[in-house]
């Protein structure tokens, strides 16, 4: 019993797939309004004389604030929470699609969770307590076997 090696346990991450779907659907519905634009402009005969010109001084899309997702607490959890699992390598970035570990840039989106938790203990309710404290223990969790096999 004592020859034989313990494997670590597997790391699972859970999340809400709820919002994946949601932001699946607004990016789609971002691509088509861009692609309707483009093609627009090309029918127009606007940046056909410009070239590339044109696309270095394109103003990026308005952001529609009815889009934003509600300002609750829950919110936060989930934008600190993505932030730090994007640092853990977990979930690719945003900006380039590559997972990219930075333990040291989770550590510190990690800590900001744990002042909020710290801050706001004794004032939330069962299930944001429940989130925060949930949040907090995976991601906890998920850096400290990370950091391990560093």
């Amino acid at each position: 019993m004592a020859d034989q090696q313990q494997q670590p346990p597997e790391l699972e991450i859970k999340s809400d797939e709820d919002w994946k779907s949601r932001v699946k659907a607004e990016d789609a519905k971002l691509d088509e309004e861009l692609k309707s634009k483009s093609s627009t402009d090309e029918t127009s005969g606007e940046g056909s004389e410009q070239g590339d010109v044109s696309d270095s001084q394109e103003e990026p899309p308005a952001i529609d604030p009815p889009q934003f997702p509600p300002p609750e607490f829950a919110t936060m959890v989930h934008m600190f929470s993505t932030q730090a699992m994007v640092a853990l390598g977990l979930i690719p970035s945003p900006v380039d699609g590559k997972a990219d570990q930075q333990l040291s840039l989770a550590k510190h989106f990690i800590d900001l969770l744990g002042v909020l938790e710290e801050k706001t203990q004794g004032n939330l309710a069962d299930n944001e307590k429940s989130l925060l404290d949930n949040s907090l223990h995976e991601l906890r969790m998920a850096y400290v076997e990370l950091s391990r096999q560093k």
